[in-house]
């Protein structure tokens, strides 16, 4: 039995995180991520039976650290909820200002994989999307917001779409602005102010 949390596996896992997010999957090999990792393919394969695992395993292992990252700039905002929720986008506007930002990991695999609906990977990255959204609704109703699933929904739709223009034309300002519109949103809804 394979141990998911041995110190091998890690190691193959960052390896593969460093590669896939700044070339993207298809452009790298098993044998680049088991250089990377300073191991042999064959032990790579020891702990990863597939390329498709292994880049499931690199999403798998955004997803909480994405999650508390976006939660710490949630929780770190003064003033009210809308304020808290356009700042998770002012912070990824910052981030995305940062010249190895390459866009959301869950999203570029999702598009190299588009003919794939069933791969492990675009599995992974739909739990991501769907862990966001739950954990963004659970903070909407507790600060007295109105249809909190269907704002959280809302919200993922202008990040994901601020995520996807922003690749194209390579402007962090899109982000922000689809922060203010989510601001707007949540006051539209929101019971009282914070």
């Amino acid at each position: 039995m394979i141990d998911l949390a041995s110190p091998t596996r890690k190691r193959i896992v960052d390896a593969a995180t460093k590669l896939f997010y700044a070339e993207g999957i298809g452009r790298v090999s098993v044998d680049a991520v088991a250089e990377k990792a300073g191991l042999t393919k064959r032990t790579l394969y020891y702990h990863f039976k597939s390329k498709d695992d292994l880049i499931a395993a690199y999403l798998d292992g955004r997803d909480q650290p994405n999650i508390k990252q976006m939660a710490g700039w949630f929780e770190a905002a003064d003033g009210s909820i809308e304020r808290k929720v356009e700042a998770i986008f002012t912070n990824l506007a910052r981030v995305a200002r940062h010249p190895k930002w390459k866009g959301c990991g869950f999203l570029r695999t999702a598009a190299e994989l588009a003919s794939m609906p069933g791969h492990p990977a675009v599995k992974a990255g739909s739990r991501h999307k769907k862990n966001f959204e739950t954990w963004l609704a659970g903070e909407l109703s507790g600060h007295g917001v109105g249809e909190p699933q269907v704002l959280a929904r809302e919200i993922v739709l202008l990040m994901d779409g601020a995520f996807s223009i922003m690749l194209i034309h390579r402007n962090p300002d899109y982000v922000e602005a689809a922060g203010r519109a989510a601001a707007t949103l949540v006051r539209a809804r929101s019971w009282h102010k914070d």
